[in-house]
């Protein structure tokens, strides 16, 4: 059995795709068991590529295992009622149950939640959907690149036109929501002894994270534009071409502007530039000050000189560059993991880290994601079927 937090949990994860798989995925991280429960075809990200790795006859999409290690495989078919009387055994030992299908589609499975808490009535039931469990667009599909744009982040992203996410972040948001839901309606239960359902969606991910945007409109009634590489309440703070490879600066401070200005020669006081609110008015003519001077020197030379002045500043740095980054490997943030058909693979980590583990997660060890139904026999034989 797993170690971690969460080790005395069992968690059935009936979700697909990204949002559901992540929120499990985390409480995995944490030391709950994981079932996955999968149709006979397998989470749709198994087939999400290119690219797939491993042998012809078991190749691997790099989709899913990006978000389903820490768990085992279960094939089900919900549909046949011996399979359905299989979940129904599970659910009555389970802790937590996640779904993201469409409203609707697990009652017609014989699955309502009326059925989940008589089974077992400390059941914490997950929902996530695409816009919510009720109101007018209910019914809707959620995909993450739609629940981008309708949520607004898109309206806000990019340069000359909306742009999404590089990755799945309606997905993701909507994952950790719902992790952080599980775990407030788990500590609950210690003290009613009775599991609820927790609901979220991707476009209440989406409209959670606006902050300081959202706010720009709910109370100063101004409609956010693109923001594109600098920040639209903050200057100098973003991103400047050197003559070599961009760099980024933040100076959230007039404190970090006096000490850029005094790494740079310039006067603070610049009629102009003096205050925050001044710079943000004049960040077109601030970049082209600035972007004129980096140009002179490479970005080695000037991310050393602002470390030296205390201004934080970084690199654009490569996906192959993180992972090779030595704070990267510090932290734990690279994981290995022996999978039944790949061999060793490198993971992504966990994003959390706990005092007497030098890995991030909360356990010691990590397993690899399943392949499909890896796990038939060994779920079925703990269960006595």
């Amino acid at each position: 059995m797993a170690d971690g937090p969460l080790s005395d949990l069992l968690v059935l994860d009936l979700t697909r795709a990204l949002a559901g798989p992540h929120a499990a995925m985390m409480l995995g991280d944490l030391g709950a068991r994981v079932i996955k429960v999968e149709p006979p075809a397998g989470d749709d990200t198994r087939s999400w590529g290119p690219p797939f790795v491993g042998p012809e006859d078991a190749r691997e999409s790099t989709y899913f295992l990006s978000a389903n290690r820490n768990k085992e495989s279960l094939v089900l078919d919900l549909k046949d009622p011996a399979d359905g009387e299989v979940l129904a055994r599970l659910v009555e030992r389970a802790d937590v149950l996640m779904e993201n299908y469409r409203v609707g589609v697990l009652d017609r499975l014989g699955f309502p939640v009326s059925r989940l808490h008589e089974l077992n009535p400390g059941l914490v039931v997950l929902s996530i959907t695409g816009f919510g469990h009720d109101g007018p667009e209910a019914t809707r599909a959620g995909y993450d690149q739609i629940a981008q744009g309708e949520g607004g982040l898109m309206s806000i992203t990019g340069t000359a036109v909306p742009t999404k996410v590089g990755v799945p972040v309606a997905d993701l948001i909507a994952g950790m929501n719902g992790a952080f839901g599980v775990l407030a309606a788990l500590h609950e239960r210690t003290r009613t002894g009775r599991g609820r359902v927790v609901r979220t969606s991707l476009l209440a991910g989406m409209i959670g994270v606006h902050a300081f945007q959202g706010t720009k409109w709910t109370v100063a009634g101004e409609v956010p534009g693109l923001s594109g590489d600098h920040h639209p309440s903050i200057a100098p703070y973003g991103m400047f071409a050197t003559g070599s490879a961009p760099i980024q600066i933040a100076c959230g401070s007039e404190g970090l502007w006096r000490a850029l200005c005094t790494a740079l020669g310039w006067d603070p006081a610049e009629e102009g530039f003096a205050t925050n609110p001044e710079r943000v008015a004049h960040r077109d003519a601030l970049v082209e000050k600035l972007e004129s001077s980096f140009a002179s020197e490479d970005a080695e030379h000037w991310l050393q000189l602002l470390a030296g002045a205390g201004v934080p500043a970084g690199k654009v740095r490569s996906m192959d560059d993180v992972y090779t980054w030595e704070q990267t490997l510090s932290q734990g943030l690279l994981l290995s993991v022996e999978h039944p058909t790949l061999g060793s693979v490198n993971l992504p980590g966990s994003p959390l880290r706990f005092d007497d583990n030098a890995f991030s997660g909360g356990r010691a060890t990590h397993q690899a994601p399943p392949t499909l139904g890896q796990h038939n026999e060994s779920i079925r034989e703990w269960l006595g079927s």
